[in-house]
């Protein structure tokens, strides 16, 4: 599809997310600015000071066919620049997204909303004043978000602000991201820092030590500060690809490291992987008091593992939960998958199906996302997914099942070139639910990554300002600078918590 977009100045202000509209649409598709031979032509007209006004139209170029849109936003209350450039930007959108739903009869559910954390936005509404009905009703005609997803979000508000009453109020503390880059294999789909463990324990060590000198360092500054955790959580990677003993000196470093670990909400180890799970691993977290940890499927279809790249089989899945149940761990949450490459409504109602027999605490069902670096984006055509409509289709038979069996959402986020234009969602048992899933994705307090790929997120506990700052994601990098990391590290947080 070749799409020549006219009226537009200030073009790189418009273009990146109007690529990413058009590609809710079109699969395959040419953006000009510029005259071209173009399938479609769609020309904006913009005016208004106090109230602006934008006029869009589509032509069909074979056929002559035209569609048309207006939307008008208030600009009075704004007065900076840069705030007014932004609803100008949305008031665009709002028109594209219009047109194309027009055109194409496809209803894109998320509207104009691109971004990874919605619910952050509605949070945001009700925080200033709004009620829920002023709310939803922006959601709604502002932003052309369906009903359905408006009612999605409002029960994970809710069900947030249930599980962690002083959300809002928890800038003064901070959470904790412990970044294992090493993995027993790398899946097709994967673009987290993981890397195959074999062979490479040299390069484990000297990761090792240099996390353990981050983490000193790191639990000096909020000791001398008085700043307390709330949550932990090791994730990678896989974090339980590291041998029993080197799991126990690391998690003791925690505890002689960090201030008040006893009084941590929450300490969650990621045990994606079931090939990495043995009596031993599990008995050092049981020492350590942890007994979160993830234990992730992805599906139960063994085809459908062998294709991604992951070598445990379904029955180690089954095996390795029960013993992680047996061994006290008594909040485990599993991960599953829908669009994998083969697996149609058919294949997911199995997974649903086998997950009922296990009842894990919570479950996070993700859409899966052709990531840019990942294998399976390298190699579409290798690897055939479903289409949108069983995409929708398996997304219902998910939210049925869970509600089936008791399960609520609690958080929510979405990714780029995401199948359907769907999102990911994790469910619990009622008093299950991941503070730190919550933490991160709403963005109420800064989160300290450590280790190798971890990003910290450092929010200003007045101006709620995000700034990132990112460790290396290749462990040789990390290893040889893993000092000047934390220095520059150690400079961000004095600033924010002065």
């Amino acid at each position: 599809m070749r799409i020549q977009i006219d009226g537009l100045h200030d073009i790189e202000q418009f273009q990146r997310p109007l690529e990413v509209i058009t590609g809710l649409f079109f699969e395959q598709y040419e953006l000009s600015f510029e005259p071209m031979s173009a399938d479609i032509v769609i020309t904006f007209s913009l005016h208004g000071e106090q109230v602006g006004v934008v006029n869009g139209m589509l032509i069909e170029t074979e056929s002559g066919h035209k569609w048309k849109a207006e939307y008008q936003t208030d600009l009075r209350p704004y007065t900076d620049e840069k705030t007014r450039l932004k609803q100008w930007k949305n008031a665009v959108f709002h028109v594209y997204l219009t047109l194309f739903q027009e055109y194409t009869r496809l209803i894109q559910q998320w509207g104009i909303l691109t971004g990874v954390r919605p619910v952050k936005l509605l949070h945001q509404k009700l925080r200033s004043g709004l009620t829920k009905e002023e709310a939803h009703r922006q959601l709604r005609e502002d932003y052309l978000v369906t009903d359905e997803k408006i009612q999605l979000m409002q029960q994970i508000v809710d069900r947030q602000l249930a599980v962690v009453p002083d959300l809002y109020d928890l800038a003064h503390e901070v959470s904790i991201y412990i970044g294992i880059p090493f993995c027993p294999t790398k899946c097709a789909y994967c673009t987290f820092p993981a890397y195959a463990i074999n062979g490479r324990q040299g390069s484990v060590d000297s990761f090792l030590a240099g996390l353990h000198y981050e983490m000193r360092e790191v639990g000096r500054f909020l000791k001398e500060r008085g700043i307390n955790i709330t949550t932990i959580y090791y994730g990678g990677g896989t974090p339980t690809s590291i041998t029993a003993e080197e799991m126990d000196r690391l998690y003791e470093e925690m505890y002689e490291s960090f201030p008040n670990v006893e009084r941590v909400r929450e300490i969650t180890v990621e045990a994606g992987r079931p090939d990495t799970i043995t009596p031993e691993k599990l008995d050092v977290l049981k020492k350590w008091k942890i007994d979160r940890i993830s234990i992730n499927p992805q599906s139960y279809i063994q085809e459908t593992l062998k294709a991604i790249g992951r070598h445990h089989t379904v029955d180690e899945t089954i095996e390795k939960f029960y013993l992680a149940r047996k061994m006290g761990m008594n909040n485990i949450n599993m991960d599953l998958i829908i669009g994998l490459p083969g697996e149609g409504i058919e294949e997911f109602n199995y997974t649903l199906a086998e997950t009922e027999k296990l009842m894990p605490e919570s479950l996070t069902v993700h859409t899966l996302s052709f990531k840019r670096a990942s294998e399976m984006t390298k190699n579409k055509e290798k690897y055939k997914v479903a289409d949108r409509d069983e995409i929708s289709a398996m997304m219902k038979n998910a939210q049925d099942w869970t509600k089936r069996n008791g399960y609520v959402p609690y958080y929510l986020y979405r990714q780029k070139n995401i199948l359907g234009n769907l999102e990911n969602v994790g469910y619990a048992l009622p008093g299950q639910e991941s503070i730190y899933n919550i933490m991160i994705m709403e963005e109420q307090q800064s989160i300290i990554g450590l280790g190798c790929g971890a990003s910290s997120k450092f929010v200003h506990p007045k101006t709620r300002a995000i700034t990132r700052f990112a460790n290396p994601k290749e462990p040789k990098v990390y290893n040889e600078n893993f000092v000047h990391y934390t220095e520059e590290k150690l400079k961000m947080m004095d600033k924010l918590f002065q």
